[in-house]
């Protein structure tokens, strides 16, 4: 069975649809099956996968609004090898709609537990803010992985985000907690970039992943060309990067699974 990651912040420009694009295309590298469900209305996920938004004839909106099911909505092997549930400007008129379906929180999680069979990840990109579609996707997740800069802006955000998380996981998902923090467009040549990382690791502890992603020119080049990192430039920092950051995730999952089977046993 899959599982269901959500990368989010409701803080824009850290680096949630590069890392949802990448780290799909990483974790397919290593030999994973992974479906990447865009739920953000401007369609950045299923551009950077080599898909254009504006042809799709099946989207998430869809699929939220029980005109399809989710197997329908899945385009097969994008360039990168990951299937992808597109979206586009369509998905604006679902959180409308959604206002008067019963259970509405939980539209994505009943769609989606069609397919949870078919993979060994799940990963959700997000609007940047939070709204209907964002609780659809934590409500559906087991874990949520969380970009950020290190920078003091970034910090306040996170601390509301953490109070959302938590209020997701006391009335509609017990099951959700943070996968993991991940450092973007890190630079270490800046001394506020070190000193909010060391604040991160001081307050989360393992919660914040080894691996940082640093600002890089090929990272922001690829999405132009429908390609992941890994894809455009495998040997540019971004690319490797994003791979160990795939290897960091299985490594992390096989130890919670390993953790649980033993407790079970006991």
């Amino acid at each position: 069975m899959a599982k269901i990651l959500t990368i989010t912040n409701q803080k824009g420009g850290v680096g949630k649809t590069t890392t949802c694009v990448n780290l799909a295309a990483s974790l397919v590298a290593t030999k994973k099956r992974v479906l990447l469900v865009d739920l953000d209305p401007q369609g950045n996920a299923s551009m950077g996968s080599g898909v254009d938004k504006h042809t799709l004839e099946t989207s998430i909106y869809e699929v939220l609004v029980d005109q399809a099911k989710a197997s329908e909505a899945i385009i097969k092997k994008t360039p990168a090898g990951y299937d992808l549930i597109g979206s586009n400007g369509d998905l604006t008129a679902a959180e409308v709609e959604l206002l008067h379906i019963p259970r509405r929180e939980f539209r994505l999680k009943m769609a989606l537990m069609e397919v949870t069979d078919d993979y060994d990840f799940i990963l959700i990109d997000n609007p940047p803010s939070l709204n209907l579609l964002t609780v659809n996707a934590l409500a559906s997740s087991a874990g949520v992985i969380i970009p950020m800069q290190c920078e003091y802006y970034a910090l306040e955000g996170i601390s509301a985000l953490i109070n959302t998380i938590d209020k997701i996981n006391q009335r509609l998902n017990p099951s959700l907690r943070i996968e993991g923090i991940l450092r973007t467009m890190f630079d270490p040549r800046m001394s506020l970039t070190k000193d909010v990382s060391t604040h991160l690791v001081e307050y989360f502890g393992d919660k914040v992943y080894r691996t940082v992603i640093p600002r890089n020119v090929r990272l922001a080049e690829a999405p132009s060309h429908g390609l992941p990192a890994i894809l455009y430039d495998k040997h540019s920092r971004g690319a490797i990067a994003y791979l160990a950051l795939a290897g960091e995730l299985i490594r992390r999952t096989g130890q919670e699974e390993k953790l649980k089977a033993q407790a079970e046993e006991a």
